[in-house]
């Protein structure tokens, strides 16, 4: 199982970091949300994921509440809405959220999905941003293979840090040529929601199966676990998935002691078969 990757630059970071998409959004789970976030980062997290969108601000004004005594051990990403991907829209969202979050700058800027600005157009934006030290790195999200190669044609090698996508047993299209591209332009793939959105993953007799034969530091091992490890097993592969609570992130992080066998492979590869063609970039 991959336990680091690698950013363009040298940067090494651990292959699991955390998610906050809802996170902010009750008042009632506040103070449980950001023991989660702080428990993450004091057991070596480093990447904790937010964007302008999520709750309209509220996932980053939580976040920047969270990591506000530990600031310099957090890798902290943000995305920007494509409707704000002007060069003046991208400065002035990028400085609401630094403002959201009481930081001077953030360490990954994301583009958090293709929309009708011109990509040489946002990525000068982060060029500008980048010069002026307010972000560090700057990427993309849900952007195909076609979409990475119109940005190639407009950014350097190395400039993209970071190709943001949906990726779980269930969402398993970008195997079939996204992951080998961005991993030959030194992309790192970030995965989100890589244990799914309800149940419905979860709940697959399959991984019920692997887990049986599986366990943990913190006991006998869970679906969700199992298929965080699935994730994680890939080269060139960051995780972020959100966990609420100090225990659900606990068990998030036991995820990264599972060694998945041939055999557990199998019966997964069976149960989610993968992608035999080109399959339309899947979103939520």
């Amino acid at each position: 199982m991959a336990t680091t990757v690698t950013l363009p630059d040298g940067t090494v970071l651990p292959a699991l970091g955390v998610g906050t998409w809802n996170m902010g959004d009750s008042t009632t789970r506040k103070e449980e949300e950001i023991a989660s976030l702080r428990y993450a980062i004091d057991h070596g997290v480093q990447v904790v994921d937010t964007a302008e969108m999520y709750g309209n601000g509220r996932s980053e004004i939580l976040v920047g509440e969270a990591i506000a005594p530990m600031r310099k051990r957090v890798f902290l990403v943000s995305k920007v809405l494509p409707t704000n991907a002007t060069a003046k829209a991208v400065a002035q969202s990028c400085r609401r959220s630094l403002k959201h979050m009481g930081t001077d700058w953030l360490d990954l800027y994301l583009l958090h999905w293709r929309g009708h600005v011109p990509l040489a157009e946002t990525v000068e934006a982060f060029r500008t941003l980048q010069h002026e030290g307010l972000i560090r790195h700057w990427g993309v999200s849900n952007f195909d293979t076609d979409d990475m190669q119109d940005l190639q044609r407009c950014s350097g090698v190395g400039e993209c840090a970071v190709n943001q996508v949906l990726y779980s047993l269930e969402h398993r299209g970008v195997e079939y040529d996204l992951l080998a591209a961005d991993q030959q332009r030194q992309v790192v793939t970030m995965a989100y929601s890589p244990i799914g959105q309800g149940g419905a993953l979860l709940a697959n007799p399959a991984l019920g199966q692997v887990a049986a034969r599986h366990a943990t530091s913190q006991g006998k091992a869970t679906p969700a676990q199992v298929a965080l490890a699935w994730v994680l097993r890939q080269p060139n592969m960051l995780a972020i998935p959100k966990a609420g609570t100090v225990g659900h992130m606990r068990l998030n992080l036991a995820a990264g002691e599972l060694a998945l066998t041939e055999q557990d492979l199998a019966e997964l590869d069976a149960a989610f078969a993968p992608p035999v063609r080109k399959e339309a970039l899947a979103m939520i």
